[in-house]
Order: C-alpha cells, then structure tokens, then sequence
C-alpha cells in the first residue's frame, strides 16, 4: 500500500494524515480493505503501535471502520458539493430560524484541514488501549441491551453507576431517579432553556463563556446577561438586580479562563438564587481531569435549597463520538425535563449506554481516567515548559493545572498581528485558536487557547518551537514598517 508520510509531527499522526489524503482524493474508495496492522508496519518500516494508534484515530474520526474477525474497512462517505452552495435566499420560517442563523458558527462544520500541529481545544486524547476496550464492550453490549430500548430517564444500571461515581469524586449525593442521561452538554443547555425560559426571559452567562452555550440560549429567545469572571470566579456583586431565569457557570474550571471558584463566591451565588428564586446549571466539563491533588467537590454539592442543575459529560473524558452526558436535577424539575428529552429525541442509545454502565462497573472508567490524568498532565507541563523556552515573556500564560487548554494572552500585540500570526503559523502547520470567540465583547489584548490533548509531549515541544518562530517572522514584520 503506498502512502507518503510528509515528515512533520509524530509518526501516527502522520500516517492518519496520509490515510485521510487518500480517502478524501478518492485514491482509497469505500468499501476497500485496509492491510492488517502487522502487514502495514512491516511495509512502512514503522513500529505496530504507530499504525494501531493511526487507525484508532481514522476510526474515531469516522474515516474507517472495523469488522470484527474480518479487519479494517473505508468508510462510505457522501461528499457533495451542499457546503459550497450559495447561501439560501429564502426567508427565516420562524423566529427560531432567525435567531439562529444569526449565531450559528458555520466554521464549526467546514471541512476539517488537517494540520501536523493543531492546538485545537476538544481534540481527543487517543488511547488504544481505550478503544480496544471499548470495542468489546460495545460487542458485549449489543448482545445484552433490550431491543425494546432503555427509556427516557436513561439506563437505570448507568444512573446508578453515575451516582457512585459522582459521590466519590465530586462529592455528589443523589439518586439514580435524579439522574437523566443526555446526548452531551450542548443538549443539557438545550433542554435546560427549553423547560425554564420563554422567549424574553434573561439568562447569565460568565464572560468569558463557552459560545455554545450562547447560541443555544440565544437562538431560544433568551436575553443574555454577561458577568465579569476574575481569578475566583463569577463576580457575585455584578449579579442582576431583577432575577434572571437561569445562571450558567463553570465553577470548577471557568471555561476559558481555568479560574476555580472560591468557596465564598460558591456560597455567595448560591444565596443569590435562593433569594431570586432562580436557578443554577453546573457545567462540569471537564472536572476529572486535576494535577494538583484530590478533585474539587463540585458547586451541586453545597446546594441545601435544591437550585442547581449539574451537568457531567463522557465527551471529554473518553472519546468526542461517545455522545452521552448526564443530569442531576432538582426533584422539582425532574419530570419537566424527561419531557423535554422525551419530546426531543425520545432516549439516548441503549446500546452505548449499556456498555458505558459495565465499562464503568468494571473499573474500565477510572483505569483510563488514571491514564489520563498522568497523560495530560506530562503534555501540559510540555506545553509550558515550550512556551517559556521558545516563546518567553511575549506572552502571559494563564497556567491552571487542570482541564486540557492553556490561555495564554499577548499584552504586547494587537488584534491584527495575532490575526497575521494565526494565519502565518497554519500556512506552516500550526493551528493556533484565538480565545475572543467566547467573549460577548473582546478582551482588551488578543490572546490564544491552545489544547493540548491530541499532541504528544514532543510533538507538543515541536508545536512550541514552531510558534516561536512564527511570532518572530511577526516581530521582525512589525519592526521592517517602524523602521
């Protein structure tokens, strides 16, 4: 099988690269059968791990797909020419529509580039022990789930794996009756605008914010409240006088920013919607992933007055495709929002959920949890340790050992040139991601999130290096129109 390995970035990342090449040139057409594992690193010269991992990732990626007993397969991909037709000229058919249109981000559902360094926030951690695993139970599953399906609430034995999990790690108590599971925390703030607010109705997002959110309360009809967030979190002082619907917060690890949440701020928030009679939802994006001791008990857990939503996801966790989140809900509002999801897509798939609950039983989940956390963490500490290397005191790193992104801001630069940079370091491989786009209003100083999962620690040096020498060909641009 020939394939031309372009020689940037680890030797897995390269290979899936030229895969997908000859996938979407259409060299490699559906149906056909990729060499076994064995097969293809003798003739590459490359290590069996190194294909395994490039394979794990073009299957995650959806590019192929694996037939037990029998191996590998292309995928059947429709590609058209829908996302390069003119914009519609017909009118919004409803207020939705209009709003939406409005906040959609068409850039999220462009054809990916795929670029030998790409900080990209999101990005998997690949893990072939993970998916051979996972594969397993997946097979196990679709002999053992009920044809019938699992329900609306979701799969009692996950509920109730949850439940344990939540109680050890975040301090959580609650019941698997309280518990709903969910296609991922876009459908928890979907579901959450759909049973607590009308059109009109105001809303507060943290500022900075995850910008889906936005959109989802924004294309609802809800009025978005921004509030400054600081180095403890949601500023309690600047809280609305008139009460809001709902409060959207990250106490945990604000997204962007990695603040945590003080314990009086928790407290001082929690009061507010006591008194306004409003309630909370709890984002716990990514509240396993701590490398400076035990985890933090989340904000649900010092809820005594029953006001907050939390909402955990498996996304994060384990694999972006794995689309299944939870919900622990207050007792008032639990039957409120079963409709919801009833009315939305009836349930989330059983079969997912039942290998979910017995990877979960099984010690699976906390076995690569563990994984990931030591992973993680050694290429969070390469991500800094190259940005004080090779870029130094042009930037201020916003350095939070938690989640899986690090903010770094440049003071010294304006928006046009970290425009120019962005820019400069694609055309040479490097995808760097600027963080206004989770602002209501742009930060006084231009500055770059920069995930740091699907990168391995050298890769990641390389990736450093790399930026350093884009924003040098920037500063040298800048001092020639000066001179």
């Amino acid at each position: 099988m020939f394939l031309q390995l372009d020689g940037h970035g680890p030797q897995y990342a390269q290979l899936t690269r030229a895969i997908k090449a000859g996938i979407l040139n259409g060299r490699l057409t559906s149906g056909m059968r990729l060499p076994p594992t064995r097969t293809l690193a003798l003739e590459l010269g490359l290590s069996r791990i190194t294909i395994l991992t490039a394979y794990e990732q073009l299957r995650a990626d959806g590019f192929i797909r694996g037939c037990a007993g029998s191996g590998s397969y292309i995928s059947t991909l429709q590609i058209t020419q829908a996302l390069h037709a003119p914009e519609s000229t017909v009118a919004p058919p409803s207020r939705y529509a209009q709003r939406a249109r409005q906040v959609y981000d068409r850039t999220h559902y462009q054809p990916h580039i795929e670029l030998p360094y790409d900080l990209q926030y999101g990005t998997p951690l690949t893990n072939v022990e993970l998916s051979a695993a996972w594969g397993h139970e997946l097979a196990r599953a679709a002999t053992y789930t009920a044809l019938r399906g699992v329900g609306t609430q979701g799969l009692h034995a996950l509920r109730q794996q949850i439940c344990d999990y939540l109680a050890l790690r975040r301090g959580i108590t609650t019941l698997p009756e309280n518990v709903l599971i969910v296609n991922g925390t876009q459908q928890a703030y979907t579901l959450s605008a759909r049973v607590l607010i009308d059109e009109n109705d105001s809303a507060v997002l943290e500022e900075p914010h995850y910008f889906g959110a936005y959109q989802a309360l924004v294309a609802h009809g809800v009025r978005v409240h921004s509030v400054r967030t600081d180095s403890e979190g949601i500023v309690c002082d600047e809280l609305p006088d008139s009460a809001p619907r709902l409060i959207c917060v990250t106490p945990s690890h604000q997204f962007p920013s990695g603040a945590v949440m003080s314990l009086p701020r928790r407290l001082e928030l929690l009061r507010y919607a006591a008194a306004k009679q409003c309630w909370i939802l709890e984002d716990d994006y990514d509240g396993e992933f701590r490398y400076d001791g035990r985890p933090l008990a989340a904000l649900r857990s010092l809820d005594e007055e029953d006001r907050v939503i939390y909402a955990g996801t498996f996304t994060k966790a384990l694999f972006g495709s794995l689309r299944l989140g939870y919900m622990v809900l207050p007792v008032a509002l639990r039957d409120d929002f079963v409709m919801a999801k009833y009315f939305s897509d009836i349930s989330s798939s059983g079969i997912e959920q039942t290998a979910l609950a017995h990877f979960m039983e099984d010690g699976g989940f906390e076995r690569h949890l563990r994984y990931a956390r030591t992973e993680l963490q050694a290429r969070r500490e390469a991500l800094v340790d190259g940005l004080r290397r090779y870029v130094g005191d042009r930037v201020d790193i916003v350095d939070t050992p938690a989640g899986m992104h690090v903010v770094v801001w440049l003071r010294d630069y304006d928006y046009a040139s970290v425009n120019a940079l962005i820019a400069l370091a694609r055309q040479r491989g490097l995808g760097l991601h600027p963080v206004e786009v989770h602002y209501l209003k742009p930060p006084p100083y231009p500055g770059l999130i920069l995930g740091y999962c699907g990168l391995s620690p050298n890769a990641l040096r390389e990736a450093m290096q790399l930026f350093g020498k884009c924003l040098d060909e920037i500063d040298a641009k800048a001092r020639r129109r000066t001179a």
